[in-house]
């Protein structure tokens, strides 16, 4: 008889054999920023979440800097919103102020700029429009431009979440040409057109004024072809590749670890966020408990980048059991 509990006999032994470890260091913080002053708004689908100015950041940053996540994810909520998205590439926009006084004040933290349109458009798509088209190739000097005038603000990282065709290499000529070869791309490579994301749209104003994103996000039907996507990232130049979102994705999180030998990063989005948080609330379950199982379950599916809401609080529960 093979007694495959020996090695489950106490915690220690567990602890000595066990084949996933987490670490505070595979956590990244995604924070809104929003213009204006004094402004620290509760994301109310989002249970401790908060949209901060500028002038109220050091409230969250200090705890994220001490916390030891490794970095941000930063979405900028902008006071003028047009056809264009034109604050998204503005070299004074929200999100590059804020690149630059987390920088100056907290520059242990590695900052992802998201790059896409949908926050700064008065029709909330990712991409120009004409009518009720999403205009691909109009859109790519856009995310471009945005992506040079964050680096130039200080960004460490741009991650283009907008989908559209040909994002990664499009920022990728971008920024060589401006002396930025150094700069990596995390592409959000396999995005699908997911439920998951409404609590998100409340928190970065952000959805769509008509129809839906499913002509340019993945049909949540497809792996093998999130395979492509992912494959077709790299190829163009990103140095991480992204499934978003996390828990739903976890084949193709599997498939792209055991396919790429790439970092792969997972974004444990809002609405599993929100779920989790919904039912911890009404006692129906042991919120650390289910957060750490869901995180061991990326880590083991192949994702070595986590991108969470909850990742402070993950952070301290590690510390905790460390």
């Amino acid at each position: 008889m093979n007694r495959f509990r020996r090695l489950r006999i106490n915690e220690s032994v567990r602890n000595l054999v066990a084949e996933t470890q987490l670490n505070i260091k595979d956590f990244i913080y995604p924070l809104f920023v929003i213009d204006g002053k004094n402004i620290k708004e509760a994301v109310e689908s989002m249970p401790g979440v908060f949209r901060y100015s500028i002038d109220r950041l050091d409230e969250i940053l200090k705890e994220v800097d001490e916390s030891g996540v490794s970095g941000l994810l930063l979405f900028g909520i902008p006071g003028h919103k047009d056809a264009r998205g034109s604050d998204a590439y503005n070299p004074d926009g929200i999100v590059q102020r804020a690149i630059r006084y987390i920088k100056e004040r907290y520059p242990r933290l590695i900052l992802i700029a998201d790059i896409c349109l949908c926050e700064y458009t008065d029709h909330g798509h990712c991409g120009l429009i004409s009518g009720h088209t999403i205009l691909n190739d109009d859109t790519l000097p856009l995310l471009a431009q945005m992506a040079v005038t964050c680096v130039d603000a200080g960004a460490d990282m741009v991650a283009p979440s907008d989908m559209m065709d040909g994002d990664v290499e499009a920022i990728r000529d971008a920024l060589d040409a401006n002396g930025y070869e150094n700069i990596p791309i995390m592409g959000y490579s396999a995005k699908f057109a997911s439920g998951y994301y409404s609590p998100f749209r409340d928190a970065a104003g952000s959805a769509p004024g008509f129809g839906d994103r499913r002509s340019y996000q993945m049909d949540i039907r497809n792996g093998r072809e999130a395979i492509r996507e992912v494959e077709n990232d790299i190829i163009q130049g990103a140095d991480i590749v992204m499934v978003k979102p996390a828990l739903a994705y976890l084949d193709v999180v599997k498939e792209a670890s055991q396919n790429f030998d790439y970092p792969i990063a997972v974004y444990n989005v809002s609405g599993e966020y929100s779920m989790v948080k919904a039912a911890a609330a009404n006692g129906w379950i042991d919120e650390k408990r289910i957060v750490l199982e869901n995180f061991y379950a990326m880590k083991r599916a192949g994702a070595s980048v986590i991108i969470t809401y909850h990742a402070l609080d993950a952070a301290k529960w590690i510390r905790e059991e460390a």
